[in-house]
Order: structure tokens, then C-alpha cells, then sequence
């Protein structure tokens, strides 16, 4: 009985061994839809950007149009060639390929007051799957576990 138990553990741990990294190396995603182009208008505001928040995917095409409301703004994208300026009544556009997957945070380039440093938004640009396969990975690690070490009666 001792040798099918551990023949049985064997065969489990090297099975979710196998698993997860399939999960991990395998190409994702299994299919991929057709690069968009956005355009994003987007107002800068004493401290703060509108929206603050934008989300494209992997292959998009982003053009931005920035809009000053009441001083001079900047708007950078960390992980990308974009930094534009806009003054009152004068927009700034920028046009830029999202390459990256991942949160890129954005910030206003130009000293506008004493809460410049808070200026802040962010990019998302999805899908994030470095997420998706730990969640996948450890899904098949804690069923590997239980079937470790179940035992039956």
C-alpha cells in the first residue's frame, strides 16, 4: 500500500508541476483581436487630469488631445515617448502606439502650483496577464495539494 501511495503523490506533484508551467509559457491570449485607434480627449485642471484614468489594449493606436482649463499643463507618459504641453485656449495632441502591457502612470511635466507633484493619472494597458497566470498557477498548485494529500480511509 506504501508504494501505490507514493507512486500516486508522484504522479500528482510531477502532473501539477507540468500544469503550472503550461500555464505560465503558454501564449496568451489564444486569440487576439484587431489593434483600435482611440482618441482621448482629455482636460487638465488645477492638480488633476480628466479622465485620470484610461485603459486601451496591447496594439492600439492612442491619440491624445489635451485641453488646459486654467494654466499651462504638461501631460508625460512614464514608458513612452509622449510629453506635450497645452495653454489655456491652445490644445496639444500627441499620437503614440501602446506597445507596452502594464500600468503606466502619467503626470502633468509643467510646474503648475503647489500641488504639481499630485498631477497624477494612470494607463492601463491590458490585458495584464502576468495576473491572470499566477491566479491560474495557483489554482492548479492548491488542487495539486489537495490531491497530494488526501487520503483516503
Amino acid at each position: 500500500m506504501t508504494w501505490f501511495h507514493d507512486r500516486r503523490r508522484s504522479i500528482i506533484a510531477i502532473t501539477t508541476i507540468l500544469l503550472i508551467i503550461t500555464a505560465m509559457i503558454t501564449p496568451l491570449p489564444l486569440t487576439t483581436s484587431a489593434p483600435q485607434s482611440h482618441n482621448i480627449e482629455m482636460n487638465a485642471r488645477t492638480f488633476a487630469f480628466e479622465p485620470s484614468t484610461l485603459t486601451v489594449h496591447k496594439g492600439d493606436t492612442v491619440t491624445i488631445h489635451l485641453e488646459s482649463l486654467d494654466a499651462q499643463h504638461g501631460l508625460f507618459i512614464d514608458g513612452y515617448n509622449v510629453d506635450m504641453h497645452a495653454e489655456p485656449g491652445k490644445s496639444a495632441q500627441a499620437t503614440f502606439v501602446a506597445d507596452k502591457d502594464g500600468k503606466f502612470k502619467f503626470r502633468c511635466s509643467v510646474t503648475c502650483g503647489a500641488l504639481h507633484p499630485f498631477m497624477i493619472g494612470e494607463l492601463t494597458v491590458a490585458p495584464d496577464f502576468p495576473f491572470g497566470r499566477a491566479v491560474l498557477a495557483t489554482l492548479i498548485s492548491s488542487f495539486g495539494t489537495i490531491g497530494f494529500f488526501w487520503r483516503k480511509e
